[in-house]
């Protein structure tokens, strides 16, 4: 079973109507889904203090939640990190339904989920908001799935934007594995191939206008071997779709059987070494067609229809 974790309150985090993070995104992915008739959608619980604490200090959480407006927008950090009325408990849902999608997989509930929630997450740091982003959800994820028993857990990030958040959260860590491929030069700036860490961070950059080939051959030589060879005891996915080849803020030329093959080989390593443990998260993508169409390809590969 494939569990589908979201929540209408991801809805209501309103960005304005210039801002491309729009509530129509999460429309478009369970467009995309309607035709798999086999998953289960489940409601998103909002993120516990102590979830969240992992990674973020107590004083940036309430930092936040002060700065969440009656009424209005304001801007955190950048001007484009928006928050309405509605932002801080789509950031808790986001970051409570990968913790609760990991326990489903953990507990034998479902065998691998897909997270459709907003805001995104890989651009926040331990205490900065950017890029869209808040909480960073694929990290709270991965400190709430070692404290159910997951002792190493590999992150794979092929959002067209490099997950700079996630690299500096684990960087020194080795018992988390970061791997990326992102466009480059791009924001947030970040992700050069000598950005390793402490020998857990691998960078796969991807230069304008490359696209299936180069995508591929960077996962197929570098990426999924080192996945491979970590050995991960869980598996967790940022999913970014904005490098598909009709999405407005990046250049590259992935398509849909692209997300398609990648997440079929990840689904090969998680079973040889992960007990089939996968766990994915929205992450970005901005063309509302491109969205429905490569989610699908992605969840398809995780049913394995």
């Amino acid at each position: 079973m494939t569990s589908i974790i979201k929540h209408e309150e991801c809805l209501n985090h309103d960005t304005g109507s210039c801002n491309p993070e729009q509530p129509q995104r999460i429309s478009a992915v369970l467009s995309g889904l309607e035709a798999i008739t086999s998953l289960e959608y489940l409601p998103a619980p909002l993120a516990t203090i102590e979830q969240i604490s992992r990674v973020h200090p107590e004083s940036f959480q309430q930092m936040l939640e002060e700065m969440s407006p009656a009424s209005g927008y304001v801007t955190v950090n950048e001007e484009d990190n928006i928050m309405s009325p509605g932002t801080f408990n789509a950031v808790l849902r986001a970051s409570g339904g990968v913790c609760f999608a990991i326990d489903q997989v953990l507990t034998g509930k479902t065998d691998n989920a897909f997270c459709v929630v907003r805001p995104p997450g890989h651009h926040a740091e331990i205490d900065v908001a950017m890029g869209f982003c808040f909480f960073n959800h694929i990290a709270i994820g991965a400190r709430h799935a070692q404290a159910g028993g997951a002792a190493k857990i590999a992150i794979v990030d092929f959002d067209v934007h490099h997950g700079n958040g996630t690299q500096a959260i684990f960087e020194n860590d080795p018992s988390v594995l970061f791997v990326s491929s992102h466009q480059m030069p791009l924001y947030p700036g970040s992700g050069y191939p000598q950005e390793t860490g402490c020998g857990n961070i691998i960078n796969l950059p991807l230069a304008p206008g490359q696209g299936s080939r180069e995508f591929r051959h960077a996962w197929s030589t570098v990426g999924l071997p080192a996945v491979h060879s970590f050995e991960p005891d869980f598996i967790l996915v940022s999913a970014g779709f904005d490098a598909h080849h009709r999405d407005p803020l990046g250049q590259l030329d992935v398509q849909d059987m692209d997300y398609r093959w990648i997440t079929d080989e990840l689904m090969g390593l998680a079973q040889d070494s992960a007990g089939g443990r996968l766990v994915s998260l929205l992450e970005g993508g901005y063309d509302l067609e491109a969205l429905a169409s490569a989610s699908r390809a992605h969840v398809e590969a995780l049913v394995r229809i």
